[in-house]
């Protein structure tokens, strides 16, 4: 009905504004900007509304070099009046009132922000913004000036896309193909083969998945999570992902005492970094406790993306850490092939990278971004890190992630505030006992290796200082 109304007043607003509405029309980057000036000098709400289809509909045919100059434009004549905004701070630092105050906020915000906000005046405006801010994001390592443009689209896309304006969707084997479909597309942490696969994460009475979307973008899903109603906390993904208990069956739900969070995915490039993911956990923990009230449990079995990665990098002298020895000879027996089917090696390899990794989990300093990206997520949530759980995965992803390394992240209802806290202001990780028995080991590792480097140090001298005597 919306989409209707955006339309019949699209196509008003071409005639009004003398232009045709010509849906294969390809101008270059300087021409779509003065389109943009266009849009912001107009008040119109027929004429803006066909002005903006017009622009989103010529940025689409663009190439990619083509892209990056429209970016750099929007970055170059769309930013803050210099002049206006010093008339404007002086005025307020003159006269600290309310009036002065309110006109130096607004000319202290760059023009792109209202650019985008009547962009999103046209037909599936807001469809194509995201896909425009997906096509920005893939620009900022070349171009990382362009992350000021970037700042906009957050801004708003934090607003558009608030709880308030999602719809939390369970899915199951009625929901229309096409979103079934887009399921299996998007699922980014245990890939789908196809139907049969989707068919067992959803069909089973101990398996649900829960989506989050919005009016404006259709049945297009904006994250997903799956969930497994078990009666214990998975230690591997195996036992979830085959949809079995110990009993060779799909488990009674109304036995199940856990609910497993075992893929989180991201359906929208251009909405990454948006916080989704927290309201989706937390809105999903609420509906579970309501339909299912024997859950005392709500825990992930989650990857750590980055392990091996920061491993490979500690072995060649690319990070802070100085390896121990025994680190060094268990990280180059993991690089080679088939490690995991010699018993001794494998032993060798957990008995040091179980610690190790609870090391780097929990020595991760979120303020300079050095820290999982699905760590900081779930603990940014205010989960607590709960378990680290040897050959989790031995799938390929698995292996080349974290050596097959899979974490349990802790929801523990009373404690989710508090964690939260600790991690967003003073970037403390939250850990469980276990885990910091198990960092700890790891912790000794280093001081044991310190302290050996400062005795040969101290000897190494003596000798120096007995020669020149």
């Amino acid at each position: 009905m919306l989409r209707s109304r955006l339309q019949l007043i699209a196509d008003k607003g071409f005639s009004i504004i003398g232009m045709s509405n010509q849906q294969e029309r390809k101008l270059a980057p300087a021409e779509i900007i003065k389109l943009c000036h266009m849009l912001l000098s107009g008040r119109g709400e027929a004429s803006g509304a066909a002005i903006s289809r017009e622009i989103l509909n010529c940025y689409k045919r663009l190439d990619e070099p083509e892209k990056t100059d429209f970016f750099r434009l929007l970055l170059s004549e769309f930013s803050v009046e210099q002049d206006k905004a010093l008339d404007a701070a002086n005025a307020y630092v003159s006269n600290p009132n309310h009036q002065n105050l309110d006109r130096l906020r607004s000319a202290s915000q760059p023009s792109r922000l209202n650019l985008i906000t009547r962009l999103n005046q046209a037909p599936d405006a807001t469809r194509y913004l995201v896909e425009m801010r997906a096509d920005l994001l893939a620009r900022l390592r070349e171009a990382p000036e362009l992350r000021f443009v970037d700042r906009e689209f957050v801004h708003l896309f934090t607003s558009w896309f608030s709880r308030g304006f999602l719809d939390l969707r369970s899915i199951d084997w009625n929901t229309p193909a096409a979103i079934l479909e887009k399921i299996i597309q998007y699922e980014a942490v245990h890939g789908m083969a196809g139907w049969e696969d989707l068919r067992k994460r959803i069909n089973p009475e101990d398996r649900r998945i829960f989506a989050f979307f919005h009016p404006r973008l259709g049945d297009e899903p904006l994250i997903f999570v799956e969930v497994a109603l078990m009666d214990e906390v998975p230690s591997a993904i195996d036992s979830v992902l085959g949809n079995e208990n110990s009993e060779g069956s799909a488990l009674d739900s109304k036995r199940a005492n856990s609910a497993i969070f075992y893929s989180i995915s991201n359906c929208q490039k251009g909405l990454r970094g948006i916080p989704l993911g927290n309201f989706l956990i937390k809105q999903v923990v609420e509906e579970l406790r309501t339909e299912y009230p024997n859950l005392k449990n709500f825990v992930t079995l989650s990857p750590v993306p980055s392990f091996r990665k920061w491993a490979a990098g500690a072995l060649e002298g690319t990070s802070d850490i100085q390896l121990p020895p025994a680190a060094r000879k268990a990280l180059e027996l993991a690089s080679k092939d088939g490690w995991q089917d010699d018993a001794r090696a494998a032993q060798e390899i957990e008995t040091i990278l179980t610690p190790l990794a609870a090391w780097y989990l929990c020595n991760g300093n979120p303020e300079r971004q050095q820290i999982d990206p699905v760590a900081r997520f779930h603990l940014g949530n205010g989960a607590r890190l709960d378990r680290v759980n040897w050959a989790a995965d031995r799938s390929e992803n698995g292996m080349n992630g974290s050596f097959g390394i899979m974490v349990n992240y802790r929801y523990q209802l009373d404690e989710i505030e508090t964690n939260h806290e600790a991690f967003a202001n003073k970037g403390q990780i939250v850990a469980s006992s276990a885990v910091n028995r198990a960092a700890k080991l790891f912790d000794n590792m280093l001081a044991r290796q310190n302290s050996a480097a400062a005795s040969a140090s101290g000897e190494s001298a003596s000798i120096e200082s007995a020669g020149m005597s």
